[in-house]
């Protein structure tokens, strides 16, 4: 991420949680500034500001985040991306609101280091090739494979590759450590952690983005017949990273 370039706009002015995440990302040499919650305001600082990057709470004063982004699309070509937070855990909710322009969804609680995390990971435009940041070389892989951003198991996949890449026993035994583990930082349970993982594994397959997946795996279309399994995906993954680090640690180029 650029310093000092980047410009985010949250709406949300009040001392707990505006000014107080304006001040946190300041300190990350990041640009950020406060706007009332209410969809007119929003708009028209949007309009006259031009920020990158908004981050809004699913329901405004006024309206919510659904109706600012279909308004926004009537005066805009181009949109600012979208964090948007929400104290309502519905998958259907979280599709619409990325296919209505949102970049990322978060659920409530979170904290300022996981939406600074968060910012970073959709902001950065071009990964560094010498870059050493282990979570946004994965982030960066899951999205070129066409893994939606929008589904649990997009954040569950990610988390599993870096906890195993922090210690590797986990690829050992992933029911009995490695999803619990995961289902441990969520707040869920394994069995939910393995369905969703899985989840965003088939919908990377279904999207037929076979010529990304099989580059992945190495290997041609006419040998990649089934879906790879979480611990096959999780395995290559982690290894990839790990691959990626150590050239980098030796200063080599990483194709």
């Amino acid at each position: 991420m650029e310093k000092t370039t980047l410009k985010v706009m949250i709406c949300d002015n009040s001392a707990e949680f505006g000014v107080n995440l304006a001040s946190h990302l300041s300190k990350k040499d990041i640009y950020a500034y406060t706007r009332k919650n209410e969809e007119n305001i929003i708009i028209s600082s949007i309009i006259s500001d031009s920020p990158d990057l908004v981050i809004t709470d699913l329901t405004l004063k006024d309206s919510d985040a659904v109706q600012l982004l279909a308004k926004l699309r009537s005066y805009l070509k181009l949109l600012p991306k979208f964090i948007i937070i929400s104290d309502i855990h519905n998958s259907y909710i979280d599709r619409q609101l990325i296919e209505c322009g949102a970049a990322y969804t978060l659920s409530k609680p979170c904290d300022k280091d996981e939406i600074y995390n968060v910012v970073k990971l959709i902001t950065v435009r071009h990964l560094p090739i010498d870059c050493d940041d282990a979570e946004l070389i994965i982030t960066d892989l899951i999205r070129r494979l066409g893994i939606p951003a929008h589904i649990k198991g997009y954040r569950y996949l990610r988390t599993a590759i870096l906890e195993s890449a922090q210690n590797p026993l986990y690829l050992d035994n992933m029911t009995k450590m490695l999803y619990p583990r995961v289902a441990e930082i969520y707040e869920t349970t394994p069995e939910r952690v393995e369905r969703a993982i899985r989840h965003s594994i088939d919908a990377a397959w279904n999207r037929t983005n076979k010529e990304a997946m099989c580059s992945f795996f190495g290997c041609s279309e006419e040998n990649l017949i089934t879906r790879p399994t979480n611990s096959e995906f999780i395995a290559l993954a982690t290894d990839k990273l790990e691959l990626h680090m150590k050239k980098n640690k030796k200063n080599q180029i990483y194709v």
